[in-house]
């Protein structure tokens, strides 16, 4: 295995790692902030419990994200050193400003957050918690602006003199369309997996206090938790679900190769007929074989053009018409396909993981739908459930909108390839003259780093990955599995502040 191939694995390995925490710190942080404004306004100690518990699994997830989102950027320089070169200047910007600016505001105001209980007024502690949600929603923004430029890459121009990529417009490339899109996307799945986790941890606890007799518990404390939960994910949900129609359209006319994979999509419809959506499809879209190799299974004639422009006979472009289009704009990666293209002139990415990425994706988010759906059934009216089902399938769904957020980032970048930074693509055909570069010379040379680093690189971050995964979810099971610190005394919102109360990183 080549550097191309291991350093492609490698990060891909990582981020898909590292996105497992990213989302639930977004989400979980603003739901801990909704949750302490309800004690605050109320007074009322089931949310201040609520708070303290859930305030407890924001804090070990954001720990071992932060641990895992540190390799990232160091493998840009190790791994991808000839990517670094070409667009760091442009890059970097984002990634700056997310470090100076966001990481900073969330880590500081965390800290306080941390230790303030006590020692603050409430007003200023909340506030606290609420900056905490703000800046992981910023670094979210800054950390997508810069991957939306790989897909996208507007607001920069080549530099004839160095041959290096140069922005020319700080604005434009932060707040793309494309960027927006994803923000708003990436926002929505974060809330969707927040909600899903918190409903799902309140229902289980809900259910297990009624059959254990204790219903005062259930309908005063783990009622609420499952209702806030339950609510975030319809809202979400249903953002989720226009935000990718919108990505979707969007994509459809920048990165036509990525949707034509993503839909098995070989050959262009005959003018007049539109694209059919399919179920299933096995197969690829060779070169000049047509439909040849592919197998489709159940097609919805024009849903595929409808839901990309609301109109059944609307062109979509297949593989066949975009591989010429891309073969004439940059005949030199067809004159290098053995290191660029896997065969000649073939610019998709590859159809089967992208085909079925994006369906694991949409099959996974239908179990937090139903259990939002069953779950403000249940509560309705102020009633409690100690449905075991119901519990099952509370316990059942936490894991599942975690597995969608990853296969829509696999989804989301193989589907780039192969491209690093794709070319800029409009209804006249791809850009040679925006900055775009081939993943294939992305990467430093193996005369650099050897294979042989980037494998001990690989396994070892590998491994560490797997003990801290195991290290995450004993302490995520063990401090849910406790459930309330009802030893725990509920300040007293009329007391005095305690100034001589050692610090203590005891929750």
């Amino acid at each position: 295995m080549d550097n191309l191939t291991l350093a492609r694995w490698q990060f891909g390995i990582t981020t898909v790692y590292h996105f497992i925490f990213v989302p639930l710190t977004i989400g979980l942080s603003l739901l801990v902030a909704l949750l302490q404004t309800f004690w605050v306004k109320t007074g009322k100690d089931e949310w201040f419990r609520l708070t303290r518990f859930f305030g407890k699994l924001l804090l070990i997830n954001f720990a071992l994200g932060i641990v895992t989102g540190i390799v990232q950027e160091f493998q840009f320089g190790m791994n991808w050193s000839e990517y670094s070169r070409y667009v760091g200047d442009i890059f970097g910007a984002p990634l700056a400003m997310e470090a100076l600016a966001a990481f900073f505001i969330e880590s500081t105001f965390l800290g306080i957050w941390i230790f303030g209980w006590g020692r603050l007024k409430r007003g200023v502690h909340l506030a606290t918690i609420w900056l905490v949600a703000f800046a992981t929603s910023l670094s979210a923004f800054f950390i997508l602006a810069a991957n939306s430029f790989m897909q996208y890459p507007v607001g920069a121009t080549i530099d004839q003199a160095t041959g290096r990529a140069q922005m020319d417009n700080l604005a434009a490339m932060l707040f793309s369309d494309l960027s927006l899109s994803t923000f708003w996307h990436t926002l929505s799945t974060s809330f969707f997996v927040a909600g899903t986790f918190m409903a799902g941890i309140a229902i289980w606890w809900m259910v297990k206090a009624v059959r254990a007799g204790d219903e005062a518990q259930a309908k005063n404390v783990w009622r609420k938790g499952a209702y806030v939960g339950l609510v975030t994910v319809l809202v979400s949900g249903a953002s989720l679900v226009w935000s990718g129609h919108h990505q979707a359209v969007l994509m459809t006319q920048i990165q036509p190769t990525k949707m034509a994979a993503a839909e098995a999509l070989c050959v262009t419809p005959p003018a007049g007929e539109g694209a059919g959506f399919t179920i299933a499809a096995f197969g690829d879209c060779a070169p000049g074989k047509g439909d040849e190799n592919m197998s489709h299974f159940i097609t919805i004639p024009g849903m595929l053009s409808w839901l990309a422009t609301w109109d059944t006979t609307a062109p979509f472009a297949g593989a066949d018409q975009l591989n010429k289009e891309f073969s004439e704009a940059f005949p030199e990666m067809v004159v290098a396909q053995d290191v660029v293209l896997g065969e000649d002139g073939d610019f998709l990415p590859p159809v089967m993981a992208t085909f079925w990425s994006f369906r694991v994706m949409l099959t996974l988010g239908i179990f937090s739908a139903v259990l939002a759906l069953w779950g403000l059934w249940a509560l309705r009216g102020g009633r409690v459930s100690g449905s075991a089902a119901l519990g099952k399938l509370a316990v059942l769904s936490l894991p599942m909108p975690f597995l969608a957020g990853a296969a829509g980032w696999i989804f989301t970048e193989i589907g780039r390839q192969p491209w690093i930074v794709a070319p800029i693509y409009s209804t006249g055909g791809p850009s040679v003259i925006d900055p775009s570069m081939a993943t294939s010379i992305a990467v430093t040379p193996g005369e650099v780093v050897s294979p042989t680093y980037v494998w001990i690189s690989m396994v070892g971050l590998t491994l560490l990955y797997a003990v801290l995964a195991v290290a995450w979810f004993y302490l995520m099971k063990r401090y849910t599995s406790k459930g309330l610190n009802v030893e725990e005394s509920v300040p007293d919102p009329k007391a005095d502040l305690d100034d001589s109360k050692p610090l203590t990183f005891s929750y």
